[in-house]
Order: C-alpha cells, then structure tokens, then sequence
C-alpha cells in the first residue's frame, strides 16, 4: 500500500475515533451536567424566588442582594486561602509562632463569612412583604438544607 492511502485511513481513523469520543462525552453525562450546572447550583436563588412568591421587582433587588453577597463572600475566601497558604508555609519553619496567629485568622475569616451570610438573609427577608413573611419563616426552617446537596438526594461527585 502506498503511504497516501495509509494516511487516508489513518485520517479517517482518527477522525471516527475523535466523532465516537465526543459523542460518548456528550451524551453519556446526565442531562443536568450537560447544561453545564448541577440542579443543586441552579437550586437556591430560583428555590427562593419561588418559595417566596417574589414579584419582578422583588427578583431584580435580590438579585442584585446576591451580587453584593457574592462579592463579600469571595473577598473574604481570598483571604482566607492567603491565611492557609500562610499557615502551611510554616510547616517548613522551627518553632513558628505565627501557626497560631493564622489559625485564629483563619476562624475569624470563617466567621465574618457567616455573619455575611446571615445578613444576606435578613435582607432577603426586608424584601418580603408583609403576605410573604409566614413563606420567610418557612424557608428559615429548611435553609440548612438548600446549600447541602446530600440532604435534598443529591450526591456530589466521587474523589
């Protein structure tokens, strides 16, 4: 055989074998993945907005509630991933005093986080009308449960 109908089957080789690998990654990964999101990602805002009846004007200041929340949240976890690095970094060190100084750093980082969140919804409940109140206080009763994608029969993936 001569090296030009060699490569045409090579060619034509790889180019099935390129069609069958994108097919099998297309379409044999869940609907929800191929959507680029998880249902428990796409979850919280809109289980809200429905649990809460919120009317448009209601939607377009929580969402802009959750751009602000957003922002706060990742500021405060570049922090502390700079305290971890820190703190790891002294693994190297003897006799560093600084480990505990990070640690305590790294709790008071945590903490801020969750004083963010439970701000975050204390504005989310001024947004409520006086009618949505009783639909408030049942979303506080499950709200451990919306961030937790093992509680609402969701498992995350493997390592």
């Amino acid at each position: 055989m001569s090296k030009l109908k060699w490569l045409s089957i090579a060619a034509i080789g790889l180019l099935l074998i390129n069609l069958c690998m994108v097919l099998f990654l297309f379409f044999g990964k869940p609907p929800h993945a191929r959507e680029g999101r998880r249902p428990f990602e796409q979850g919280p805002k809109n289980k809200i907005i429905d649990m809460l009846h919120f009317d448009k004007e209601q939607v377009e200041k929580y969402e802009n509630l959750i751009k602000q929340h957003r922002t706060s949240v990742r500021l405060l976890e570049e922090g502390i991933t700079e305290a971890k690095s820190n703190l790891y970094l002294t693994l190297n060190e003897k006799g560093s005093g600084a480990k505990d100084s990070l640690v305590n750093q790294l709790g008071d980082l945590q903490k801020q986080i969750e004083n963010v969140h439970y701000n975050h919804f204390l504005e989310i409940k001024r947004l409520c009308k006086p009618d949505q109140q009783a639909y408030f206080t049942e979303l506080t009763s499950n709200l451990v449960d919306f961030f937790h994608p093992e509680k609402q029969g969701h498992t995350p993936p493997k390592k």
